[in-house]
């Protein structure tokens, strides 16, 4: 027999364990689960021997007997004022983390862990920790596989150093180039967005279960929901988002996140429907718990609560109301620090507090932190350094290409030119921690090492990166007149310099002159065109005849004037990180091909906005002055070698809608069985179970099959990446989008091969939302395209039936999705 209580037995179920501890709380201790007020960096400072922790870390634990959770205790950045000087190292990490852990386990009546939250948007956020290409750059790979590899290290290198919760964004889409936080973003579309966000979710959590591994972390995604819809790309502004648009757009990556078993989600700070998210009970409740079946914990965003005051009227009532709609978990306001009240006065029941405490304690036992509470010594878990740079090589993507100024040839004379050439911190993007001398391979020094014997490689910076100031174009003049060819690098920096001002959250704040940064949480532009001075030296280095190459280095897709037959070449490197220009450099010289594809559209300029490629089809022409079309159509990305498409196929030109369910022909079950209103995206290959799989019985005809004969026709090797769209035609219940992207499959191809890739048609492929708000496949007709981007895809017409066609004599299931000719 033992006396320790059933909360510290580890072979109890989590839920007998919670209820348990919760009978064992006070009011005060309950309130202090559900809060996360401190700064992390406040908790510790340095010392002539170390770190030690702060009075006001041990006041904080004090004054609720304990602590939920405790944010950024390692990061570092402008913003928080940690350098490399004051801050926590990995040689440090754990032992910091331990300390903050032992004060609050051993110094409280119940020895509740604390849950230690990092930022890790495109890797750990805190000093030595790898850097990854920003989401803008993961989605240029289309390659969820590789980026769940990646994230899965970052988790490992969070856990080694004590942290235990992973903010990720993945769940904003860039609807509005403008907005500054594009470059967060896995790009414009709802199905890529949810294939990166199932991939982060396994490669952070692990293999589905109740518990998260010691070698993995809890995450959660950011922001829930709607967040880039943003009015005019205005960071945390009004969205003017219906329910349909919210459920057909903003809802897909979430959905998939929480299906693949995401920890949590982050409310985000706008409104819908006239409510802030955090105290929006039809999202967090309503669709999150009550449709969805999600089960665990919502965190507000940064001083998210405290705007409610203005709607609540006093921070009691404002942290009821947050409470009730669903939140779980503040962030620094002062509003959750004082539920006691609002309990005690009767405006929230205490019952709806427990619901909250009990998703904090049950992440904490999830994670094992009661068995488990600290770090400890153990190896050094291995970086995604190599993870990072291949990333960034498959990020690269060309945009346009005369087919004679690359690959560069060795032996020539290069001038290499442009603001963004030789600087490391312009290509790492924002919510990054200061980097140690010599980390990181700039364009210019990745183009130096790669160069083959005999390049010869010079470099003029050329202009600013902001404002018009000419006076350094006559030498980069120079330089190009006297060499074979030219690389220029432009584009935007996200990189905070120590003059920045900042938003009590952390979002700069930057007015006029932008300084050093064009882009991040709170640089939103007007203007998407390349600052003055960029397209001065563009102009006058391509008028010097000099064959020329364009490099953007960006964190969103600036718009871009027509440069055919001016410049040879353009290729988007979205902030690659920190040896993004190793990988820029393979791609110029061609020892790596070109694979990226674009998760965005490219505009021509702001004034035609919006330009992402599916938008509702009524069939606009475009303005008088301006084509309505993008520069370059989402999924956009050529090759060194050229790539020819057959006409696609289908395995049946007609089905009936009541296959692709059982009972009548929604896509999934009512809402009492966790449906929410639709299933995941489908189409392409898919993991059994996976989205798109279907719940319903197999096609008694069996199931539909669209192939397309895909074959290199030229000279060098490429990885294409087939991409299957559908457009409703006729029929169903609401005015149908332009076409929609339902499945995607790579395939590497040598010169002169051919290969034929299939993808199965089911419900996920054709399903729409419904007027009464499910995503159901309904009668109608149908595109079914296939093809190398959003524009140049081929289609072949399907009809659904109301009611089933005849019998297909000889129908099979597909064989597998590539088949050789």
């Amino acid at each position: 027999m033992t006396d320790d209580p059933l909360f510290r037995d580890p072979a109890a179920p989590v839920a007998a364990r919670v209820r348990d501890l919760l009978g064992r709380m006070t009011l005060n201790e309950k309130v202090g689960q559900v809060n996360q007020r401190m700064y992390g960096w406040d908790a510790y400072e340095r010392t002539a021997t170390g770190h030690r922790l702060t009075e006001a870390f041990r006041a904080e634990v004090a004054a609720y007997d304990g602590m939920g959770a405790l944010y950024g205790l390692q990061r570092a950045d402008v913003w928080s004022g940690v350098t490399a000087e004051s801050g926590i190292g990995a040689a440090e990490g754990a032992r910091v983390s331990d300390a903050v852990q032992r004060h609050v386990v051993e110094r409280t009546r119940l020895g509740i862990p604390v849950l230690l939250v990092e930022e890790m948007p495109h890797g750990l956020q805190a000093l030595d920790g790898t850097l990854l290409p920003v989401n803008l750059a993961v989605g240029a790979t289309w390659n969820p596989e590789l980026y769940e590899e990646a994230a899965a290290l970052a988790a490992a290198q969070l856990r080694l150093r004590g942290g235990h919760v992973a903010l990720v964004s993945a769940l904003d889409l860039v609807r509005d180039p403008r907005w500054g936080r594009a470059e967060e973003c896995f790009g414009e579309d709802p199905y890529l967005a949810a294939r990166f966000t199932e991939a982060l979710v396994r490669g952070v959590q692990g293999p589905p279960g109740e518990r998260i591994g010691p070698d993995r972390a809890a995450v959660v995604l950011k922001h829930f929901a709607g967040q880039g819809a943003a009015v005019g790309g205005r960071n945390s502004a009004a969205t003017e988002l219906g329910l349909r648009e919210l459920r057909e757009i903003h809802l897909e990556a979430a959905l998939a996140g929480v299906r693949a078993g995401a920890a949590g989600v982050m409310a985000a700070y706008n409104e819908f429907d006239g409510l802030p998210c955090a105290a929006n009970r039809d999202l967090l409740t309503g669709i999150l718990r009550e449709t969805w079946g999600f089960t665990g914990l919502v965190m507000a965003d940064g001083l998210a609560l405290d705007r409610l005051v203005r709607l609540a009227g006093d921070p009691v009532a404002a942290g009821a109301m947050a409470l009730a709609a669903g939140t779980d978990l503040s962030l620094w306001d002062g509003c959750f620090p004082r539920l006691a009240e609002a309990v005690e006065g009767g405006l929230v029941d205490e019952a709806v507090l427990d619901a909250a405490v009990g998703r904090v304690l049950t992440l904490k036992f999830r994670l094992g932190l009661f068995e488990r509470p600290y770090a400890g010594d153990r190896p050094p878990a291995a970086g995604p350094e190599r993870l990072s740079e291949r990333i960034a090589r498959e990020s690269v993507t060309l945009l346009a290409h005369d087919r004679v100024t690359l690959p560069l040839a060795g032996g020539a004379r290069i001038a290499v030119l442009g603001p963004n050439a030789d600087s490391v911190p312009q290509q790492i993007g924002d919510y990054t921690a200061p980097q140690r001398p010599g980390t990181g391979v700039s364009v210019l020094d990745g183009l130096r090492a790669a160069a083959p014997a005999g390049t010869e490689i010079v470099y003029a910076r050329g202009c600013g990166l902001v404002g018009g100031d000419r006076s350094a174009l006559p030498e980069a003049v120079a330089l190009t007149a006297a060499a074979d060819v030219a690389v220029v690098v432009l584009g935007g920096s996200s990189a905070r310099a120590a003059e920045t001002h900042f938003d009590a959250n952390g979002a700069a704040v930057v007015t006029g002159d932008p300084g050093g940064m064009t882009c991040g949480e709170g640089v939103d532009l007007a203007d998407l065109s390349l600052p003055e001075g960029q397209l001065a030296l563009l102009d006058a280095v391509a008028a010097t005849g000099t064959p020329v190459a364009v490099v953007l280095v960006q964190g969103r897709p600036h718009a871009l004037p027509d440069l055919a037959g001016r410049v040879g070449a353009v290729l988007s490197a979205w902030y690659p990180g920190p040896w993004g220009g190793r990988a820029v450099a393979d791609v110029l010289f061609g020892v790596a091909e070109p694979v990226g594809r674009l998760p965005v559209s490219v505009p021509r300029s702001a004034a035609q906005l919006p330009v992402f490629y599916n938008g509702k089809d009524h069939g606009y022409r475009g303005y008088v002055d301006q084509p309505a079309t993008a520069r370059h159509a989402f999924g956009h990305g050529l090759t060194y070698s050229s790539v020819e498409y057959g006409v696609p196929r289908l395995s049946r030109s007609a089905v009936g809608v009541a296959e692709f369910a059982g009972e009548g022909h929604a896509v999934t079950p009512p809402p009492e069985h966790g449906d929410g209103y639709g299933t995941g995206l489908g189409g392409g290959p898919q993991r059994d179970g996976g989205p798109g799989a279907g719940r319903g019985p197999r096609p008694v005809h069996g199931p539909v099959v669209c192939s397309v004969e895909v074959r290199n026709t030229g000279e060098r090797p490429v990885r294409e990446t087939v991409q299957l769209y559908v457009r409703r035609v006729l029929g169903g219940s609401s005015w149908p989008r332009v076409r929609e992207l339902r499945g995607f499959e790579r395939v590497a191809l040598a010169p002169g091969e051919r290969a034929e890739v299939s993808f199965t048609v089911d419900a996920g492929v054709l399903a729409s939302v419904s007027r009464s708000g499910r995503r159901v496949v309904e009668p109608g007709e149908f595109m079914i395209e296939a093809g190398p981007s959003s524009d140049r895809a081929q289609g072949v017409p399907l009809t659904v039936r109301a009611s089933a066609p005849e019998a297909v004599p000889g129908a099979e299931a597909p064989g597998p999705s590539r088949q050789p000719p």
